[in-house]
């Protein structure tokens, strides 16, 4: 047995200090009767041989006298020393349990991630709108999170098929944490594997896996969704759990038929706004209450007339009305303000639509879209350093997003720095050159800077991967001024008969008619746009298609009716 010198208690062997009084234990007596132990201490000072021995005693020791082996009664006195060990060995553990749960990677709250776009085990592309769907749901409920910065979809999702890579893709996003996916689907049947990964030694800090039937999705990514903001150890009021695993639905097919027309939506392209009307439709269908479904219908169709179809009286008209259809279902859903605001700025309604920018961005500060649609307002209204401002947000929430990339570049130029306006653009390009908007909005910046010969190079690619109404009328724009007017010419005439079949973006004829010099012909398709409502339209102020008209009256006119000023 041990005891404390001090009060006596007594402890088993393997006890090395008192838990009363922090005093160092004693191999002694069970009892007073019992004879005491001495225990020989060596105190010479380090690197010289004993000059004395001595026994620290308590009641029932004593000290040995060097060299008389006599024993020295010796009064009662606690080495401070010995009361300092477990008051450190206390401190070091404490340290260390704090450095594990807040600072040690994996120990505490994380406070970054990227959700990269789950992988379609199941070979079959037509899945694949669950599996970058789930990852884009799982994005939106995360940034709803004010202590939790989370990648934005477009630029988390250029890291497709980087899941091997964490500590890469960790230190490329300056995020502490990747989460990804893994989804197999046959039949009826649906599994979903998840990891969350350490991206700083690429260890994995947590993994589930989720079995059950397509028609139990909704509730399987609101379970994702809860685990993974657990395993964060996020500290969530009750209102935020509830916003991290909202689904606005729990009718499974209406939740597929939204993530089929976000998947749609993303590509940017006429048909596919065509295509994401009609699975948004499917979806509020299903689920009448679908808050989501309406904001995805009012998204695609207030886009739908600038990626070519529709015209802006019908599609602006049925963006509104679906916008305020979200908002009546669920007033805090800030992306349809947004929608709100790009309907009004295309109707020329400037206050109204920076109002609804300003309760977008209040009510989600981290939607990066919404920022670049505010931006594109101050931009189309002339005051360029304002845009500037708000577009270089958008893009340090969404880095690598190609639209936003390339409203950067444009601002850019239009603020006089050309330089940066084609750096910016060339970027946009190498990220993805797939995508016809980096050459069409290069050709456009060449054009502002005056050179014709890089600017054809780069509308023709941006016509030969997106023959569009847009890019023929810039292109035939350049044509004209760089003195091919046959080939300019035989474009208007083309965009004369589309617009004959479809009514659409009459200022582009108007532009190739303004650099053929024909300023008549270019106003008559002008006032044509602006009794349509054209979208595109609302850029006449800093379109270098309109430079012809610029001294005209009638140039003047048009831009008082749009509530531009001169």
């Amino acid at each position: 047995m041990k005891r404390c010198p001090q009060c006596g208690r007594e402890y088993d062997k393997s006890m090395m200090f008192c838990l009363d009084d922090g005093a160092e234990l004693l191999y002694g007596p069970a009892s007073a009767d019992e004879p005491a132990t001495a225990i020989l201490h060596a105190t010479a000072p380090p690197g010289e041989a004993p000059t004395r021995t001595q026994v620290h005693l308590s009641e029932q020791t004593a000290v040995l006298s060097a060299g008389t082996g006599d024993i020295v009664p010796q009064s009662r006195s606690l080495d401070k020393r010995l009361v300092m060990v477990p008051i450190a060995l206390a401190v070091l553990v404490l340290a260390g349990f704090v450095g594990y749960r807040y600072f040690i990677p994996g120990g505490g709250q994380i406070n970054s991630i990227a959700v990269l776009p789950f992988t379609n085990a199941t070979g079959d592309m037509e899945t694949d709108f669950l599996t970058d769907g789930i990852a884009e749901t799982l994005i939106n409920n995360f940034t709803k999170i004010p202590e939790l910065r989370v990648t934005a979809r477009s630029t988390a999702f250029r890291f497709r098929g980087r899941e091997g890579e964490p500590m890469e893709v960790g230190r490329e996003l300056k995020v502490g944490s990747m989460l990804t996916g893994r989804l197999m689907h046959r039949g009826d049947q649906l599994s979903i594997q998840v990891d969350l990964i350490n991206t700083s030694d690429g260890a994995q800090l947590w993994g589930n896996r989720y079995d059950g039937r397509t028609s139990d999705l909704v509730s399987i990514q609101q379970r994702i969704a809860t685990d993974v903001s657990q395993q964060l150890r996020l500290k969530l009021t009750g209102a935020q759990q509830q916003e991290i695993s909202q689904t606005y639905t729990q009718n499974p097919e209406a939740f597929q038929h939204y993530l089929r027309g976000r998947h749609h939506w993303n590509r940017r392209t006429s048909d596919a706004m065509v295509a994401a009307v009609a699975e948004f439709q499917k979806a509020v269908e299903k689920d009448p209450a679908y808050a989501l479904g309406y904001a995805g219908l009012a998204d695609a169709y207030v886009l739908q007339q600038e990626y070519g179809s529709g015209t802006s009286n019908e599609t602006i008209s049925n963006a509104r009305a679906f916008a305020l259809k979200a908002l009546e279902i669920d007033p805090s859903l800030g992306e349809a303000h947004a929608t709100l605001g790009l309907a009004s700025h295309y109707a020329y309604q400037w206050a109204e639509a920076e109002s609804h920018f300003k309760k977008a961005i209040e009510m989600n500060p981290r939607h990066a879209t919404a920022y670049q649609w505010y931006a594109a307002t101050f931009r189309d209204m002339g005051r360029y350093p304002t845009s500037l401002e708000i577009v270089l947000k958008a893009r340090e929430l969404d880095p690598l997003s190609g639209i936003i990339g390339v409203n950067t570049g444009l601002t850019y130029a239009l603020s006089g720095d050309t330089g940066s306006a084609e750096e910016q653009l060339k970027r946009v390009i190498e990220l993805d050159r797939s995508w016809w908007g980096g050459h069409f909005w290069l050709g456009l910046v060449e054009l502002i800077a005056g050179k014709r010969d890089d600017a054809l190079r780069n509308l023709e690619k941006g016509v030969e991967m997106n023959r569009t109404s847009r890019t023929l009328g810039t292109y035939g724009f350049a044509l004209a001024v760089s003195g091919r007017k046959g080939e300019a010419l035989q474009i208007a005439r083309e965009l004369e008969r589309d617009y004959k079949r479809a009514g659409n973006f009459a200022v582009n004829i108007a532009a190739i008619y303004s650099g053929l010099g024909e300023k008549d012909t270019a106003f008559e398709w002008l006032e044509k746009a602006y009794d349509d409502r054209n979208s595109e339209l609302a850029r006449l102020k800093w379109w270098p298609q309109t430079v012809p008209l610029r001294a005209d009256p009638r140039f003047k006119s048009l831009l008082k009716r749009m509530n531009l000023p001169e």
